[in-house]
């Protein structure tokens, strides 16, 4: 997979999908990353890459012209699956989006700041618009950090145990049950009992009765969906 993110700041994913799971991803092979610096693609002489609304209004607007010359000349040189741009107002994303995601082959991810991106730019280029939730942040590199870390752990050999993914909450519908390890006993608090029987049916059947019991105390709308 390669994901091309168009940012006015790269150097925010340093950290966030160059470190742990992701940098293993990328010295793989698995997984290609590219940040484009908007900045490098305007026209204007002093490097400007906003301006005021047309009807006025607080806030400035990301310019159309070096998105739109990035974009296409991304286009010239790969097929994508999605241009996707991160934005509040976008589809909320969840795990079943994610495990979409995660069998595309090429993704453009936007990243806007201000009061967003000129509406040509969606018109024109963008095919899915996502949020990762209903609140605003400074701009749009940390959703963007959390989309791809949210697909490309789901890409076959990114995870040393590929079923862990598959029994991560919300992957059916649930969140997951309770987790222990060693030591079986710490200051009186005790494992379940079923959880050292060996039991491996047990197990399972108590599993699924936890992650039940959790999504409908924590999260009921889950059920009802």
């Amino acid at each position: 997979m390669r994901i091309d993110i168009l940012t006015l700041f790269p150097e925010m994913f340093d950290g966030p999908l160059t470190q742990s799971i992701m940098k293993r991803a990328m010295d793989k092979g698995l997984v290609e990353m590219k940040f484009h610096d908007i900045r490098d693609y305007t026209l204007d002489k002093h490097k400007k890459v906003d301006d005021y609304a047309f009807g006025g209004g607080a806030g400035m607007v990301m310019t159309i012209q070096p998105i739109a010359d990035l974009i296409d000349k991304l286009k010239s040189e790969h097929t994508y699956d999605q241009i996707i741009y991160m934005t509040p107002d976008g589809q909320r994303f969840d795990q079943r989006i994610a495990n979409t995601l995660s069998l595309a082959q090429n993704i453009i991810i936007i990243c806007g700041h201000y009061k967003g991106i000129d509406q040509r730019i969606r018109d024109m280029y963008v095919t899915q618009e996502i949020s990762i939730g209903d609140f605003v942040l400074t701009g749009g590199e940390l959703a963007a950090a959390v989309v791809s870390d949210a697909i490309i752990r789901l890409i076959p050999g990114v995870m040393s145990d590929e079923t862990s993914a598959l029994t991560d909450s919300f992957q059916d519908g649930l969140l997951s049950p309770p987790v222990y390890t060693r030591p079986a006993d710490y200051k009186g608090r005790k494992v379940p009992e079923v959880l050292l029987s060996g039991n491996q049916a047990k197990i399972d059947q108590w599993r699924e009765e936890q992650a039940y019991d959790r999504t409908k105390q924590l999260r009921p709308d889950l059920l009802d969906e």
